[in-house]
């Protein structure tokens, strides 16, 4: 089998646990297998250097911010490299312009347009392990360009989509995918396998195991994706594709996202062509738009919400500014103290009733509602933050999450569930 393994920034966070992914790589290969590690700058590194950088400029330069941050990736390469080749095992770093990894020109939040991957190739036909840096690319003109936050995920799921490894194992600082935070719910249960699309909507949605643009990488390429832990030898959770075991669970997780801030323009005037001026305005920029609401226009005029990351809020109102007030826009506001809580699950497709219990379930925990979002399978509500950990420790109990779903005999019929214990 040739596996591709990525390490996150707390599992390479210091020399040991550096030498301990080393020795998790040697046994990969120990047991016969080819391996492809991808490894993120150690913990607090890249924090460290976006500080340094807003220590020099308030506003850095986009293209010399990717040139600063790659910097701890290539760090930790050379770190995992030379611990494999104390350890007896072949060993090669690449960076992510080694590799071939070419993206488009979007400095900070590239997106993977190509990969050649043939020095990994060539590395692999030796009976080398190559060590990658995650997170970063070039664009074509040769500058170096990263992938945004989670990026060594992308980076991991793309190489293993690229060189049709048999499996790509993302090694974090959890053991897997769990039906909530058991930071939150301490009771939560570790979900033995979650569909591709189930997944996409927990990323996207709060969730912080799997980077939201790895799981479309392995949704599109069927690249099978398991979630572990770097500090046990504990299974995981398989992201894969859709099976009627999943349908079973109507509902699969609670997630929350407390990194929204919500836009509102008062007063827009309600004609066609308003809101593609405005959303085009954000696209250019490069600002993210969530959820979006318009009312009902009343005398020529109407009120426009959408959400952003809280990040980009702040930004995003600046660029509005100027195109709000040539508009005729009566007023811009910025709510910053809201979160995003939502429930997935594939099940939802075939049963009725599961919008009005969220709901319900809300109102009687005197939740206001400010926004609502649905797809087939996932549900979100914009909250008052505050209310955020009332909100999934509600839904997860109403939908009793907490509980193992029932499992097919060998007569096709459900055995009872059993609770499992915190």
């Amino acid at each position: 089998m040739l596996i591709v393994q990525k390490f996150g920034g707390t599992s390479v966070g210091n020399a040991d646990r550096i030498k301990n992914v080393a020795r998790r790589v040697a046994q990969t290969r120990a047991e016969g297998h080819d391996v492809v590690v991808v490894v993120s700058a150690m913990s607090g590194e890249t924090d460290r250097l976006i500080g340094l950088a807003h220590q020099i400029s308030a506003l850095p330069d986009q293209r010399e911010m990717d040139m600063l941050i790659s910097t701890g990736e290539r760090v930790t390469i050379a770190l995992l490299a030379m611990a494999l080749q104390e350890s007896g095992v072949a060993a090669r770093s690449f960076t992510g312009r080694q590799v071939g990894i070419l993206t488009d020109a979007a400095h900070t939040n590239a997106r993977i347009e190509q990969i050649t991957a043939e020095r990994l190739r060539e590395a692999l036909a030796e009976g080398v392990v190559p060590v990658v840096a995650g997170f970063q690319g070039i664009n074509q003109r040769s500058d170096v360009t990263t992938l945004g936050r989670g990026g060594s995920d992308t980076t991991a799921v793309a190489l293993a989509a690229a060189l049709k490894a048999d499996l790509c194992d993302i090694y974090t600082d959890v053991d897997g995918v769990y039906t909530t935070d058991p930071n939150i719910v301490p009771n939560a249960r570790k979900l033995a396998k979650v569909s591709y699309e189930e997944m996409l909507e927990m990323a996207s949605l709060g969730a912080k195991v799997l980077q939201t643009r790895s799981v479309e990488f392995a949704m599109k390429y069927q690249v099978p994706v398991r979630v572990r832990s770097s500090f046990n030898d504990h299974e995981g959770t398989l992201v894969t594709k859709e099976d009627q075991e999943m349908e079973q669970e109507v509902v699969s997780g609670v997630t929350y996202d407390k990194n929204q801030a919500k836009v509102t323009l008062l007063g827009v005037p309600d004609r066609p062509g308003i809101a593609s001026k405005i959303f085009g305005t954000l696209a250019r920029e490069n600002t993210v738009v969530d959820m979006i609401i318009q009312n009902i226009g009343q005398g020529g005029m109407t009120d426009i919400s959408f959400t952003v990351p809280k990040a980009d809020a702040r930004r995003a109102k600046e660029n509005l500014t100027k195109l709000a007030e040539e508009m005729g826009v009566q007023e811009i506001q910025l709510t910053e103290n809201i979160a995003k809580v939502s429930i997935v699950g594939v099940g939802m497709r075939s049963h009725s009733g599961v919008a009005a219990k969220m709901f319900s379930s809300l109102a009687a925990e005197g939740i206001n509602i400010l926004m609502i979002s649905t797809s087939e399978i996932k549900i979100s509500c914009v909250i008052d933050s505050k209310y955020t950990e009332l909100a999934v420790r509600t839904l997860h109990d109403v939908f009793e999450l907490s509980k193992t779903p029932p499992q097919k005999t060998e007569k096709g019929k459900p055995k009872a569930a059993k609770r499992v214990s915190k």
